[in-house]
Order: structure tokens, then sequence, then C-alpha cells
């Protein structure tokens, strides 16, 4: 469980980015309206930047950031997609996509290696604010060295993510291709909904993020309740609240049409283990074998891969309606 829990740290980031160092003298501002004009047309960041985070402290980034540290797997995988992986020079040591950011340094997990972050030299350090609080003394020693951190915010949504990813993309001078990131994103996701509303009998579905003899399922307020709420599925622990344990018992109960695992990459066939347990007999989707373990890299973290993860659950839910696609 422990070992889970490190791996859905998740992820993202304010919408509400605060441009800065514009002229003090609006006596002036004609003189200086053409060369704003064409900086905005050109989608480019203008610095020094000065914006605030998601727990409101004022970043300035002087300029376009040449070194980037990345504490946590989305706002990694959300630069890379950015087209500034060549920037990232640290990431966590729970990173693991894309397949280059095994090559980088190592910054610690739960706990950030200070010292290492300082000594890669950043520009920018992106963080967190999932586990800001827990880390804010590091944080500090590293603004302290004269380095720039930016707390993202802690997405729980698809438009959060489209928020975080555009949020990103003005930090490290790639405002198009987040424009361009996004609205494809939005797309996919169209689509799935459109193809989604040919579904004629809609399944009642239980997510089991975490095995027995602790099994945890995603409540309202999760990426995953929004997934099925899209792909027309009922979310069977639809009254709860974000990520909470549950009893076998509670399980039964609700008699769910199909199961979702999402621990395949550490647990040894999670499918067949939900399958054979003892008392679940009953429940339809072990009497119809409608066990799917997905990725839970692609249903849980918050950056690009998402639309990934929607269509994967799509498929998984309602195959003769997605299994084509």
């Amino acid at each position: 469980m422990k070992k889970y829990w490190r791996y859905i740290g998740v992820a993202c980031l304010s919408a509400g980015l605060l441009m800065g160092c514009a002229d003090d003298s609006s006596e002036e501002s004609n003189d200086e309206a053409p060369e704003d004009s064409n900086e905005e047309a050109s989608g480019e960041t203008s610095y020094p930047l000065i914006v605030e985070d998601a727990v409101e402290n004022e970043v300035e980034i002087e300029e376009d950031p040449e070194r980037i540290v990345s504490l946590i797997p989305s706002n990694t995988e959300i630069a890379f997609e950015l087209g500034a992986g060549d920037e990232v020079v640290g990431v966590s040591e729970n990173d693991n996509y894309p397949e280059e950011v095994s090559e980088l340094d190592q910054v610690g997990g739960m706990e950030i290696n200070v010292e290492k972050v300082i000594s890669l030299e950043p520009d920018l350090v992106l963080a967190h604010a999932s586990s800001a609080h827990n880390s804010q003394e590091a944080l500090e020693q590293i603004e302290e060295a004269g380095i720039a951190v930016y707390v993202v915010e802690d997405a729980a949504s698809f438009d959060g993510v489209y928020d975080t990813i555009e949020a990103v993309g003005e930090l490290v001078n790639e405002q198009e291709n987040a424009k361009e990131i996004v609205n494809s994103m939005q797309e996919d996701v169209e689509a799935v909904e459109e193809q989604a509303a040919e579904v004629e009998e809609s399944k009642r579905v239980f997510v089991e993020v975490s095995p027995e003899p602790e099994i945890y399922t995603t409540g309202t307020g999760t990426f995953m309740n929004e997934m099925l709420d899209m792909i027309q599925a009922e979310n069977a622990a639809a009254d709860e609240e974000g990520w909470v344990q549950m009893n076998e018992e509670a399980v039964i109960d609700m008699q769910p049409d199909t199961i979702i695992t999402t621990y395949g990459y550490y647990t040894e066939d999670p499918v067949e283990q939900v399958l054979s347990r003892e008392g679940w007999e009953e429940v339809p989707a072990i009497e119809n074998e409608e066990v799917i373990d997905v990725h839970s890299d692609l249903v849980t973290r918050s950056g690009p891969r998402l639309v990934e993860g929607l269509k994967e659950l799509a498929e998984a839910v309602y195959p003769d309606t997605f299994g084509d696609e």
C-alpha cells in the first residue's frame, strides 16, 4: 500500500497567472503598445515574469528557464509534452515517463534532497501543492539559494489540468504548444463523450485503486469519477468523497457490474486476485468476469496522458462500444 501511494502523488496548477513587468507610466503606453502587441501575437512569454503560484507565493522568473527541476511526475510529463524536456535536469525518484527521465538526476521522492537540487543549479523548480505543505522547509531552503520555486496547483479535474498545462507553458515560454496540447485533449475528450452517447445501458463501476486487505476506491472529486461520468458509467462509490477505504461487505453491497483495478504495475495478476475472493461470487462483475486492470498513471496522473487513460477506461467498461477504437 505504501508503495502504491508513492506512485500516485497527484498533481497541477493555477490558471491565474499574473503577468509582470508592465511599464508603470500610462502616458508612455502608446509607445509600448506595438511591442506588447507583437509579443502577445507571437505567443512568447515576456521576462522577467512575475506570477502567483498555488500557495499564493509571488514568484519571479528572470529569464526563459534553461535548467528545470521537477519534484513530481505530472509536472515532468507536462514539461516534456510542452517541448521543454531538454531543459529538465532533475526529477523525482518516482518519475517513469517519458523514457528520457531514467537518465536524469533524481532529487528524492517524498523527501526532497535539497543539496542535490541546489547542486543542479536550476533556474526553476516545479513543486506541487499536493506535497508542498510537507516540504515547506525544503522549498524555503531552495528559495534562499536564489532559485525560483513555483508550486503547481493540485488539479482534480480535466479543466484543472488544462489550466496547469497553460500555466506551465507560460513559465517555460511554450504558450503556443500549451494551447495546442489543450485543444487536442479537449477534442479527444469530446470524441469519447460523443461515442459514449451510444451506450444504451449504463454500467455500475467500482474502481479499486489498492487491493485487500486495504481496499481503496475513488469517489467524487477525482479523475476517475469524472472519467466515469464522461463515458456514461456510474461510479459505485459516488456517495464518497476523494480517496476512501472500503470494507469488503460494502463493496459487495454495491453490486458493481464492472470492477476496475489500477495496481497491476506492482501486484501480480490483480484481476485473478479479485475474481477469486471468497464471498464475492454473487457480485455481477465476478459472475460475468468483468474485472479489468488499467494503467494507474494514465488515470490518476494529472498530465497530458489523462486522455489516454479515458480511452483505456472506456474500452474496459464498454468494449462493445469502444473496442475498435
